[in-house]
């Protein structure tokens, strides 16, 4: 998995996945033009995305109603270290039984983001002087 993101002026970012493109900015009250969200609300949207992906399969291969599935997440910020200390995530899916519903929230903290942030991963953060520096390593490393 490979995202580019790209300054686009002020606040506003472009991130590019395969041919897909999402944009972040800053409200106004953060000198940013309110055009998009933030990067801790698509950090959320990944969460809940991937939550309702993995609740929507659960519900499709059992021939249960998914028209009204919603995830709803919340988050708590944390300072110092600024970070996001507490979610919830809130599964709305209404018309299960109680075994559906224990096997709905399996199959939600099954989800790939969920484990991720259960068991982080290694992270190196660099600095390198230009994206041909970069386009050089990966082809040093991959040869």
């Amino acid at each position: 998995m490979n995202v580019k993101v790209r300054c686009l002026g002020g606040k506003k970012f472009e991130m590019t996945a395969r041919a897909h493109k999402v944009l972040s900015d800053q409200p106004f009250d953060n000198d940013g033009t309110d055009s998009a969200m933030t990067p801790p609300e698509l950090f959320l949207s990944s969460l809940g995305a991937c939550a309702a992906y993995y609740a929507e399969e659960y519900l499709r291969v059992r021939g249960l109603p998914d028209e009204d599935l919603e995830i709803r997440i919340s988050a708590l910020k944390g300072e110092k270290p600024a970070r996001i200390a507490s979610l919830q995530i809130d599964v709305i899916a209404p018309g299960l039984t109680q075994r559906h519903r224990d096997g709905l929230l399996r199959a939600v903290d099954a989800c790939l983001i969920t484990n991720t942030l259960h068991t982080p991963p290694h992270m190196d953060v660099r600095v390198v002087a230009s994206s041909a520096a970069v386009e050089q390593e990966e082809l040093i490393s991959v040869g």
